[in-house]
């Protein structure tokens, strides 16, 4: 799979992205940004601190006025961004990916990057393309000024609240944020380690939140919140210890914008259909954006939305115009708060029969051929194209698409009866490739967990 993937680039540290590959990258990107300011920050990953090193100096070499703003979260190079008017940035982070992965983040201007922007970067890293200029490397810190100016959107009262940082980019800022805001902070996994030693850096999976669930049993703490590996993306559990799901978050934050007044939200194409009924119950106007974080933000932008939401834990926010993981954090605690037990809250979200992401390799590399082909035998059912191939009821839906980070295929069903479920996952596997449609069926036959 390339390592130009369709939001970011990404791939295996000394392998697929080398010193001279990301020397390339920057370069090319210095083509775009010549002359320009720009923002370079990076995560805690091993090969982190050397690629940042490289990406600065290359940006440096093509012109720019590089602000380095040192070992950060995603969210604080978002604020950079913002606060120094900067009119692009690479973050060096693989996000929620294991430890031997890294990546590059970029930011080519005002909007978000396209999939042509990133086969853009692509074909000028190909042609070895570069500027010279006189540039100049600037040192910024700013983490003190994101975390006052983030805990005074969203005030505590006190609230015990477990921040579980899985060892990443959050572990020195979030636990100081929360205290900041106001809440009662015990730590889990607050040590930086790029190795990542105690739980993978995902944290929308339920299996990855089982030591914060017990941290907040352990300490009667009202909620905990855990972070991916750059702290753009959240995952919460309620006081009981048990995960709340993303969905839920979406809804629960929606309703708190939209008792302000009506608004539109953001929601991706994986979420249950509980979530733009609750969106419209509660004033709303919801609409749907491809999954991935920069189809979002560009939804989010484009619609000028009050709030956006992804079933991964990116969640976007009007205040600050951009996606954080660790405002979403806050955000989760101040409902909580303000209106009681993190479980009866979520308790109060109707759920369906929903299956979670099925994830299967794709045969071969002509995954764009499977889907059009899916699509078109799927024709009668006017398939919805957004984001792969979507066949949607009154009472249910079904979908397929490839995943954006990973040679995979994700599949999700979801209907309001069993024997519904069971008709639409019928309905698009005879739609799919024998192999893909066996592959299905055996990883939906394997036990949960």
């Amino acid at each position: 799979m390339s390592i130009f993937q369709a939001c970011d680039i990404r791939g295996i540290a000394g392998q697929d992205l080398t010193d001279g590959m990301v020397r390339n990258i920057a370069l090319a990107v210095g083509v775009k940004l010549a002359g320009q300011e720009v923002v370079v920050g990076g995560d805690i990953r091993l090969s982190t601190p050397g690629f940042q090193r490289i990406v600065a100096n290359a940006l440096a070499g093509s012109g720019c006025r590089v602000y380095d703003i040192g070992t950060v979260a995603t969210p604080v190079f978002y604020y950079a961004l913002k606060r120094t008017g900067a009119a692009g940035g690479v973050m060096i982070t693989a996000s929620h990916n294991p430890a031997p992965y890294n990546g590059l983040k970029l930011v080519l201007g005002p909007e978000p990057v396209t999939e042509e922007d990133i086969a853009g970067i692509e074909r000028l890293t190909a042609a070895n393309a570069a500027v010279r200029g006189e540039g100049e490397i600037i040192c910024l810190d700013l983490v003190e000024e994101y975390i006052r100016f983030t805990a005074a959107l969203a005030q505590g009262d006190g609230l015990r609240v477990v921040v579980d940082a899985g060892n990443g980019a959050t572990a020195r800022i979030a636990p100081r944020l929360f205290r900041q805001a106001g809440y009662d902070v015990v730590e889990l996994y607050c040590t930086p380690d790029g190795n990542f030693p105690n739980r993978p850096p995902n944290p929308a999976l339920a299996e990855n939140l089982a030591a914060l669930g017990a941290k907040v049993r352990e300490h009667k703490a009202a909620l905990g919140v855990a972070f991916d590996g750059d702290g753009d993306r959240v995952g919460a559990v309620d006081e009981t210890g048990r995960p709340v799901a993303n969905d839920d978050i979406l809804v629960l934050i929606s309703r708190q914008y939209l008792a302000q007044g009506p608004g539109t939200v953001i929601y991706d194409a994986k979420c249950s259909m509980v979530v733009p009924e609750e969106i419209a119950k509660a004033g709303g106007r919801a609409v749907m954006a491809r999954a991935g974080h920069t189809f979002s933000k560009a939804a989010f932008r484009r619609e000028n939305a009050v709030f956006a939401g992804e079933i991964s834990g990116h969640f976007f926010f009007r205040e600050l115009g951009y996606d954080d993981g660790m405002f979403a954090g806050l955000k989760i605690a101040q409902i909580a708060a303000a209106e009681g037990s993190l479980a009866v809250l979520a308790g109060s979200v109707p759920n369906y029969l929903l299956t979670p992401d099925i994830r299967v390799p794709y045969p071969g590399k002509d995954k764009e051929a499977i889907l059009a082909a899916a699509a078109e035998r799927l024709a009668a059912y006017r398939p919805n194209r957004i984001d792969g191939v979507r066949i949607e009821f009154a009472d249910g839906w079904g979908m397929i698409r490839a995943s954006v980070t990973e040679p995979l295929f994700t599949l999700r069903f979801e209907a309001k009866t069993q024997g519904r479920l069971a008709e639409i996952e019928t309905l698009l596997l005879e739609a799919l490739p024998p192999e893909v449609a066996a592959g299905v069926r055996a990883k939906m036959q394997q036990p949960a967990g």
